[in-house]
């Protein structure tokens, strides 16, 4: 097939997501009212405990904008590719999925583009809770937000494959959401989204080991240095890993010939 046949479908399947994300104003706003409540509601439990180490004026600073916001951006992200793969679960069975699986394009570029799709909303979720979160007085660098855009393209694509990963097991929707909170708070709180490691490691040794080494952890590591204009290396290895290895397992397991899928349905 031609390249025009490839961007025309990519094309169409990004733009039908983000149309549907629109319309849907529900979703837009129940995306942003979670990490507003964190932001402004738990994060004042926070700053006390923060606070003992930190001389002022420098504990709010730490607190809300290197600590809370670029966690509160990883929550976006993750909540979404959640949501998401909640999505591909219906539309697969009964919806627009079922009907891209059998065209002949590849089915991984298929799943490429959906991930794409979902991707490109959870950036513009991120962004709209940045402008929110400026008219409250967080406001990091201006360069801050252009270096920001690829370390939210990588973590998104990576929570994304995720969240495509679990769909890819599961078949029924009502299934799907009791594995989204098995999945999803377990790595939030296991991170260091809300407070440093070293908070954690004061509290708990293994707790902070599993921490360090929660994909997650590295994700929001990623989006922290570059709201700053500052690059984690290793932060951006273990993430680029973590896409490439669930992208595998999630495509292999739409795969109908030897996924997760065929075995089920042989059942």
């Amino acid at each position: 097939m031609l390249l025009l046949h490839y961007l025309r479908a990519m094309r169409g399947i990004v733009g039908r997501e983000l149309w549907r994300f629109v319309q849907q104003r529900e979703r837009f706003f129940s995306a942003l009212v979670r990490p507003m409540i964190w932001l402004f509601v738990f994060a004042a439990g926070f700053k006390s405990a923060l606070g003992i180490a930190i001389a002022p004026p420098y504990e709010t600073y730490i607190l809300y904008e290197v600590y809370i916001t670029p966690g509160l951006l990883g929550m976006i992200q993750l909540f979404n590719g959640m949501q998401s793969s909640l999505s591909m679960v219906y539309d697969r069975e009964m919806g627009s999925m079922r009907i891209l699986l059998v065209s002949p394009l590849p089915r991984s570029f298929l799943l490429i583009s959906k991930l794409l799709a979902g991707t490109a909303v959870s950036i513009v979720q991120c962004y709209v809770f940045l402008a929110i979160a400026w008219c409250y007085g967080i406001e990091p660098p201006v360069m801050g937000y252009l270096w920001l855009f690829p370390a939210l393209v990588v973590s998104g694509l990576m929570l994304g494959s995720l969240g495509m990963l679990l769909s890819s097991f599961i078949k029924q929707l009502e299934n799907f959401a009791g594995v989204m909170n098995f999945v999803i708070f377990p790595m939030f709180f296991m991170s260091s989204a809300l407070y440093p490691l070293w908070k954690l490691q004061e509290s708990n040794e293994w707790l902070a080991r599993l921490a360090e080494y929660n994909p997650f952890t590295k994700n929001v590591e990623l989006i922290r240095f570059a709201l700053y204009g500052q690059l984690n290396i290793e932060a951006l290895y273990y993430t680029v890993a973590s896409l490439l290895l669930f992208l595998f397992v999630a495509i292999q397991g739409y795969n109908p010939s030897r996924g997760m899928m065929n075995k089920k349905k042989g059942r």
